[in-house]
């Protein structure tokens, strides 16, 4: 339905990449720094870069929800009930539907990938909809844990996601040193132990969880996408607490975060404050060895200020190593692999551990099945608001540590 206005904000990317490009490669040839005048053209087209970016997401996801509306009226025939329509009863949506406003019990559980009231479930590999999640029908957690993504870095990057049924600690090995290799035996010669080294890592099951209120008014009014609010509401601020600890987490009673479990890559020169320069950034790329760097799953984290000062640097040959994305669904690259943005990344400073890059594959997320919700009319009853609480419980290793993610520090003071 929009495919043509999101080509156009596609070209209108390109378009004012180069024109940002432009600027950089008049002060560059010059041998200069932007003056004030050129600063503010290349800020202010840099900031319509994103928005333009933010206005074609916007409608990637309108034609999404579209054409999953379109599906569902075509699998109608000739306007009847299709074959296997439900009654109310059978609504995969009904029970969410009375829980929300008081008509069922005060306790409801959104289980992974699943219709409510069905038996079935599904496992991703990873949450990205590029590996899947698009092809499954939307259900309320499929909303929910879309809106986790959207505020968490990580989970967009596409880590190994694990759906567990139940929340007792699991261990998994963990890869610390890889086999060195192979060498020439003489005939009758005693072949030498050359094995790689393990670790355990055990995956709890933390849990994250936040209130929120609606008036019974609201509950009430079959106009509002209450559902779609609730799952809303409840992704971000769960994507937002979990979120913040798969990057950050100490591993000590929450997850151990990516930037707490990667290895040093690349270090700033002494007194370096700023933003890493394009030989820093190029040999982070290539202290991660082939497999991991060369995987579908290498990508980028970095913080938005930082971003905004890598976007200025250029190779060797004076090619920009960011450029921005001209497909639609595919996201910006940074030296040719995916690059995403998250809050909690550190600035840049002394010692600070500013970029990541790696096999994000290698970082493994663990959520429990069901994500609880419950409800009391009692919690607030002098203001006749109904109390809703989102319950999430999932953890997060690196279980490769080997060289599998790393990070670029800034200089030493």
């Amino acid at each position: 339905m929009y495919t043509t206005e999101i080509n156009r904000l596609v070209a209108q990317r390109a378009t004012a990449w180069e024109a940002a490009k432009a600027v950089l490669d008049v002060a560059e040839a010059e041998g200069r720094d932007l003056d004030a005048a050129e600063a503010e053209t290349y800020d202010r087209t840099m900031a319509d870069l994103d928005g333009l970016a933010q206005r074609q997401a916007r409608l990637e996801a309108a034609d999404k929800r579209t054409a999953d509306m379109a599906a569902t009226v075509a699998a109608l025939p000739h306007g009847e009930a299709p074959t296997d329509a439900r009654t109310d009863g059978d609504d995969p949506s009904a029970d969410l539907r009375a829980w929300i406003t008081g008509k069922a019990g005060r306790s409801f559980e959104a289980r992974a990938g699943k219709p409510m009231g069905t038996d079935e479930f599904r496992t991703l590999s990873k949450l990205t909809p590029a590996a899947g999640a698009n092809t499954v029908k939307i259900s309320f957690y499929d909303r929910l844990i879309q809106h986790l993504i959207e505020v968490s870095a990580v989970l967009n990057a596409g880590p190994t996601v694990l759906n567990t049924s139940t929340g007792e600690p699991i261990t998994i090995p963990k890869t610390t040193a890889h086999s060195s290799s192979a060498g020439i035996v003489a005939e009758g010669g005693v072949l030498p132990s050359n094995e790689p080294t393990f670790g355990q890592v055990t995956l709890d099951a933390f849990k994250y969880g936040f209130t929120l209120q609606v008036s019974h008014e609201l509950a009430n009014d079959t106009s509002v996408d209450l559902m779609g609010y609730l799952a809303r509401q409840a992704g971000r601020a769960l994507g937002n607490g979990f979120g913040a600890h798969l990057l950050t987490g100490t591993g000590t009673n929450q997850p151990n975060g990516l930037v707490t479990a990667a290895t040093a890559g690349v270090t700033g020169a002494t007194g370096q404050v700023g933003a890493p320069s394009a030989d820093n950034l190029i040999d982070l790329y290539f202290s991660v060895i082939a497999p991991y760097r060369n995987s579908s799953s290498a990508a980028w984290l970095v913080k938005d200020t930082t971003l905004g000062a890598i976007r200025k640097l250029k190779d060797t040959t004076g090619q920009y190593l960011w450029v921005p994305s001209i497909q639609v669904g595919l996201p910006d690259t940074l030296l040719g692999k995916p690059i995403y943005t998250d809050p909690n990344v550190a600035g840049t400073a002394l010692g600070s551990k500013s970029v990541l890059f790696g096999d994000i594959s290698a970082y493994y997320v663990r959520l429990v099945e069901s994500i609880r919700f419950e409800r009391s009319d009692d919690y607030a009853f002098n203001t006749d608001l109904i109390t809703y609480r989102a319950l999430l419980r999932g953890d997060g290793e690196l279980v490769d540590t080997s060289g599998a993610i790393k990070y670029f520090a800034g200089g030493a003071s």
